[in-house]
């Protein structure tokens, strides 16, 4: 495959926060491990001068999904706190870059960054048409904004070497993934870029 980032491109970095690395409240497997290359999609877009959008969990202290509220999930990512700040070697921009927050109503979930949140009309004023997408969950917060943007007429790419899952369930990853690709989403891996190499 090649891939080619034009002017109607952008990259949507999903929750990369202290809370969803290992030993964080909601840690995931392996997360860490993917700030590498996501930073190589941040660089390769911002080189490209393509807008970043990094989305995060902006949760108030009593948020409908903490177990103590009747959710599913410990309280994670509470808003100012350090467990909701973007993990510490993660390369944002200083330039050209937007930080979506999501989650921010206490009687609202949202794992779509494009649930309760201007990312849809910031896309528009760039005149976005396809989103490339990495970061965590797999099987939640990415997915649900992937599908999301193919709901709001998006093409979409899942970058499939940035991103890693929850997997509460065994084969909920591979379930999403497969989700992702009936809906019409496009796998691809740094190396696809051409851009890169030039």
């Amino acid at each position: 495959m090649r891939l080619s980032v034009t002017k109607k491109d952008a990259l949507i970095v999903v929750d990369m926060q202290n809370d969803f690395m290992p030993g964080g409240a909601l840690g995931i497997d392996g997360a860490d491990r993917i700030v590498e290359r996501i930073n190589d999609y941040v660089r390769l877009f911002e080189k490209l001068s393509q807008p970043v959008y990094f989305t995060r969990d902006w949760h108030p202290k009593n948020h409908i999904s903490f177990k103590e509220n009747g959710g599913v999930w410990p309280r994670h990512c509470v808003q100012k706190s350090e467990g909701a700040k973007f993990h510490k070697d993660l390369y944002i921009p200083s330039d050209n870059r937007f930080v979506i927050s999501k989650g921010t109503f206490e009687d609202f979930d949202a794992y779509s960054a494009f649930q309760g949140t201007e990312l849809k009309s910031l896309l528009g004023e760039r005149a976005i048409r396809r989103v490339f997408i990495c970061g965590v969950a797999t099987d939640y917060c990415v997915k649900h904004t992937l599908l999301g943007a193919i709901n709001l007429g998006f093409e979409t790419s899942f970058l499939y070497d940035a991103v890693k899952g929850v997997e509460l369930h065994e084969g909920d990853c591979a379930a999403a993934v497969q989700e992702m690709l009936e809906a019409g989403t496009l796998l691809c891996e740094i190396d696809d870029f051409i851009d890169r190499r030039v």
